[in-house]
């Protein structure tokens, strides 16, 4: 016992050394790009969200989280911004149609995505492009073409972030405001009667790691000076939050990863429990009782038919006319004349005595001379009968 215990305490304590170990150590950075106003990770809104008062001093600032259809279908009588910021935005014919109005009634879009689904790109014949190593920490220079805007020194980002540009844009309705490489346009405006529409294909400009310096903040305070100051600052987090706008109750659990793992663990684990018990739990075979033997109960039935009918005659006919039948399958004889010469031919292909067999053959031409109405006996059927199951014995 004592080994034992001093196997538990070294084990107990190497489990509270671990549990110490990892409850203190740093915790990784979390690089999943959410554009989530609360998130301080580095491709979080905290920093652009606290500061947009700095932006727009006067402006209220207002979160849509429902789709741009439903977001602007009522145009706001005083003068807007609307600002969408995500990975991937997904505009449809009736988004746009009412993106359209919202600007011509001069109000203000501004949309940095790295994808641009449904009529967008089509309406305004656009093309994304990007370097083929953005994902590694090449960095990019960019710059406005505005004299008035434009830095001396073009502005650099870490880890790829400014690799993505337009390779194709619309050069009679595009005014381009920024460019990669001074030859890429990576930041483009379209007028729409008194309002505009304003696209850069890197979010991630906008997020919290490019914020924290200097170059970062610069580019973006310019970004957004090409935006008037409305009265009102619209920020969309319909593409930011789409398990918000989902009714499922099932939501909760897909918006974090371990809850949604432990979902589907439990999912496959039901399955193959429900698999595997079907496999194991078959239905019940029925206990059937086995058929009965009933040839002794039918034969009992009938000799009792034929004892109480006393018809000797008939069953006597039918014993030789089966013995008989008998003689001629197995040794090929013929039974028309049952004279002596037929039964030296028995004797000698069975091999029974030829007394017995002169007995049997006696009662059988006896048989067949009898009037019908000549009786047969009792002690003539029961002799016969043995004579014939004699010869059956000795004929094996």
């Amino acid at each position: 016992m004592r080994g034992l215990r001093r196997y538990l305490i070294f084990g107990g304590l190497l489990l509270v050394l671990y549990l110490i170990v990892q409850y203190t150590k740093p915790q990784p950075i979390n690089w999943q790009a959410t554009y989530l106003p609360e998130d301080k990770i580095p491709f979080g809104t905290y920093i652009l969200r606290q500061h947009a008062a700095d932006l727009f001093p006067n402006a209220e600032q207002k979160v849509q989280r429902e789709s741009i259809y439903k977001s602007l279908k009522v145009l706001p009588a005083q003068s807007t911004n609307y600002i969408v910021i995500g990975s991937t935005i997904k505009v449809d014919s009736l988004d746009f149609t009412i993106m359209r109005k919202y600007m011509e009634a001069g109000h203000n879009i501004l949309i940095a995505t790295f994808q641009m689904d449904g009529v967008l790109e089509d309406s305004l014949k656009l093309a994304l492009g990007f370097n083929l190593g953005y994902r590694n920490n090449t960095k990019y220079p960019i710059n406005f073409t505005s004299p008035h805007l434009k830095s001396e020194f073009d502005y650099y980002f870490e880890r790829g972030i400014a690799a993505q540009y337009f390779s194709k844009i619309d050069t009679a309705k595009a005014i381009v405001l920024g460019r990669k490489h001074e030859e890429y346009p990576n930041f483009v405006q379209y007028r729409f009667g008194k309002g505009n529409l304003l696209l850069c294909p890197n979010p991630q400009l906008f997020t919290n790691y490019s914020l924290l310096n200097e170059n970062g903040a610069d580019y973006i305070a310019k970004v957004f000076s090409y935006l008037p100051q409305a009265k009102t600052i619209l920020w969309d987090e319909y593409y930011t939050r789409p398990t918000v706008n989902s009714q499922s109750v099932l939501r909760v659990l897909f918006s974090y990863d371990e809850l949604r793992w432990a979902y589907y663990l439990a999912l496959f684990g039901l399955i193959a429990f429900v698999l595997y018990e079907i496999k194991r739990r078959q239905r019940i075979i029925p206990i059937l009782d086995p058929l009965k033997n009933s040839s002794v109960e039918f034969a009992r039935v009938v000799g009792r038919v034929y004892y109480q009918q006393r018809n000797h005659q008939d069953i006597t006919e039918k014993k030789v006319s089966y013995f008989l039948e008998y003689l001629r399958k197995k040794y090929r004889l013929k039974t028309v004349e049952l004279d002596q010469e037929f039964v030296e031919a028995l004797v000698k292909v069975s091999g029974i005595s030829e007394e017995l067999i002169g007995q049997l053959i006696g009662y059988i031409n006896a048989f067949n001379l009898a009037d019908k109405k000549t009786k047969i006996t009792d002690q003539n059927l029961i002799e016969f009968n043995q004579l014939i199951e004699q010869f059956y014995r000795l004929d094996k």
